[in-house]
């Protein structure tokens, strides 16, 4: 089992900064993709960014250029810089893993209990 532990979030004022992380714990072999998903109230959860075990990394386009994503391998810990914040980012922010418990098994996903981020204009 894998648990996944967000922490970072909070209010802040339009134009502000805040960093989130994730950190995986329990008993795996290897953690692939780790990224965060956000859900505000009343839509569906989207995904935010996400960053391979190698680096490479994905956004969405309302974020892109604004948030930053990078891992810490050793720590099995993801971190999410998001710059230049809006109103529209307030949401629950959710920490996503993918990690196989074995060299020959799939991997399966993980969710963390997610974390507020509100943005006050």
């Amino acid at each position: 089992q894998v648990q996944l532990v967000e922490s970072g979030g909070g209010l802040v004022q339009t134009g502000g900064s805040l960093r989130l992380s994730c950190a995986a714990s329990g008993s795996f072999f290897s953690i692939n993709d780790m990224g965060f998903y956000r859900q505000a109230p009343g839509n569906q959860r989207e995904l935010v960014a996400t960053i391979t075990s190698g680096g490479n990394t994905d956004f969405a386009g309302s974020v892109r250029g604004r948030f930053a994503i990078s891992r810490d391998n050793a720590k099995n810990t993801v971190y999410m810089q998001m710059n230049s914040l809006k109103p529209e980012d307030t949401a629950v922010y959710y920490c996503n893993a993918w990690a196989s418990m074995g060299f020959f098994r799939s991997p399966r996903e993980y969710w963390g209990r997610g974390t507020q981020v509100t943005v006050s204009s």
